[in-house]
């Protein structure tokens, strides 16, 4: 059985983001490589990031975190100091809060000839997009974008902060920008609704060479048929946040009961 949804299934920005994050990069290489044959190749590139998960900031301004500090003793021993004629005794564990490396995955296509980059795609996690994660992100993005090589990005997410265009995005659930080499500082964006099929978007290449496009509906649901998320999913749970306007929460529960789903 496929995702109820006829586009983005918003329940896979819970617990399971990563492995779809990872089996969506792995769809999205296998779907162009015979596109880019033989000149070109799709490699998958992987970066870590620190998260604070724990911490749960979402849409939060970046901000320096100074932890409190939680003194544990070991039960049955007082976390104080030692009094005149006792031993001493092991200093208290001390709780911080917990940072994570997220694995990043991008697609990086490359000319056989020269190996040259020739389009970055990018698929943005939540680590991406709040804190020092946002941060990181915006640096490599602005790195990617003094370079020769086009830009093609993915924010099939509906919480955290937004890629920082020039103007006033449009509202919409998800976003697809794609900057072009010779064509910036102006980027074509895709809005994509939360009832919407994912778009076909094109994969520039290096000229005289045409697009190829890439289908992200086909995509996604490839990695639903390859892993069965559909299984998977606390579809009788509310989503993850943010919160759905009323008339989306609406749609969403009779997409569910249509689909033989109960909604949360």
């Amino acid at each position: 059985m496929p995702s109820p949804f006829p586009g983005m299934d918003p329940y896979l920005e819970g617990e399971l983001w990563q492995e779809f994050h990872e089996t969506l990069a792995s769809a999205i290489r296998a779907q162009l490589m015979p596109r880019l044959a033989p000149k070109y190749v799709a490699l998958l590139a992987k970066r870590y990031v620190l998260d604070r998960p724990a911490l749960g900031v979402f849409d939060a301004p970046p901000r320096v975190v100074y932890p409190d500090v939680h003194v544990v003793a070991p039960p049955g021993m007082p976390a104080t100091a030692p009094g005149p004629g006792q031993g001493a005794i092991a200093a208290p564990a001390v709780e911080l809060p917990s940072f994570l490396e997220t694995p990043q995955l991008s697609i990086e296509i490359r000319d056989v000839a020269e190996r040259r980059l020739v389009t970055v795609i990018e698929i943005l996690s939540p680590a991406n997009k709040h804190g020092d994660g946002a941060r990181e992100y915006n640096d490599r993005r602005l790195e990617l974008l003094r370079t020769q090589a086009h830009l093609l990005e993915l924010d099939l997410l509906r919480q955290g902060l937004r890629i920082p265009p020039d103007g006033v995005l449009p509202p919409a659930a998800y976003y697809v920008s794609l900057s072009r080499q010779r064509r910036r500082p102006f980027t074509q964006i895709w809005t994509v609704g939360l009832r919407d099929r994912l778009p076909v978007v094109p994969t520039p290449l290096l000229p005289p060479d045409p697009d190829v496009p890439l289908d992200l509906q086909a995509a996604v649901d490839a990695c639903f048929a390859l892993v069965g998320y559909e299984r998977l999913l606390p579809y009788g749970d509310r989503p993850p946040p943010p919160e759905l306007g009323a008339e989306d929460e609406e749609w969403l529960a009779v997409t569910l009961r249509g689909a033989g789903l109960r909604a949360g």
